[in-house]
């Protein structure tokens, strides 16, 4: 077991295990959480590159009184297994597990249209200047990594009328439109903003399986303040543990 530092998410209202030397979670897994408004008692959810865990365990956290099942697919084996450390210490072992799996070998992936909620941070792309720390470049610049790939992957784990949540670079909202374009409808698209007057520099894309509704460019979501510290919006989210809906509206 490599060294690993116990930290904490949602004003620390759940813990979480992660490599000293490697991939550690962002503040992005916690902005493409809070995407999820709602769950119905009996929703299974996919983090498929579930990394630390930080996704799964801040659904778990929001939703474990709706009876969910919530299980992670994460390639490196020692990431899969400090994130069923976190799920054990949070008491969430009885509805959230994480699996060693490669996604590209079907034989160890679930069966298709099997989840309600299909949701990924995937990797940036193998062209991007890699990290010096092997765990962070396999993570963030996955050998022989296809976006289009991973997406059609997360897509055909969808149950019909399955949802559909994912977190990128801005840049690469035309690859992901055009992946979803005849497959997905109700497409929103919401920016990440730095601070006031950037470009967005992510952006979390949804949509739905078997929706006919237009496309949506959402109200962005403004993370830092001009000096610093967060936004009222994200502190919501971040601290509080809100929705991106309420966050926003709220």
């Amino acid at each position: 077991m490599q060294k690993y530092s116990e930290d904490y998410l949602l004003d620390r209202r759940v813990r979480i295990f992660q490599p000293l030397d490697g991939y550690r979670a962002s503040i992005d897994a916690v902005f493409l959480a809070s995407v999820i408004k709602q769950i119905k008692k009996g929703d299974t959810i996919l983090d498929v590159g579930s990394g630390t865990g930080a996704i799964s365990l801040c659904l778990a956290e929001r939703f474990k009184e709706n009876g969910p099942r919530i299980t992670g697919l994460e390639l490196q084996p020692e990431l899969a297994e400090l994130s069923n450390m976190s799920a054990a210490a949070n008491g969430f072992e009885s509805f959230l597990s994480f699996a060693n799996t490669d996604i590209a070998v079907p034989k160890n992936c679930p069966s298709p249209c099997t989840f309600s909620h299909v949701i990924t941070n995937p990797p940036y792309s193998e062209h991007d200047m890699p990290s010096p720390n092997p765990g962070k470049a396999f993570a963030h610049n996955g050998k022989g990594f296809s976006l289009s790939g991973w997406i059609s992957f997360c897509l055909k784990m969808l149950r019909p009328k399955g949802c559909f949540y994912m977190i990128n670079r801005a840049e690469a909202v035309t690859e992901i439109l055009a992946c979803l374009h005849n497959r997905m409808g109700a497409v929103t698209v919401v920016p990440l903003f730095s601070k006031p007057g950037q470009n967005a520099k992510r952006v979390i894309i949804t949509a739905r399986k078997d929706s006919k509704a237009p496309a949506v460019i959402c109200p962005g979501l403004t993370i830092h303040n001009p000096d610093d510290g967060y936004t009222p919006a994200a502190h919501k989210i971040l601290r509080l543990g809100c929705s991106l809906e309420e966050a926003l509206n709220g």
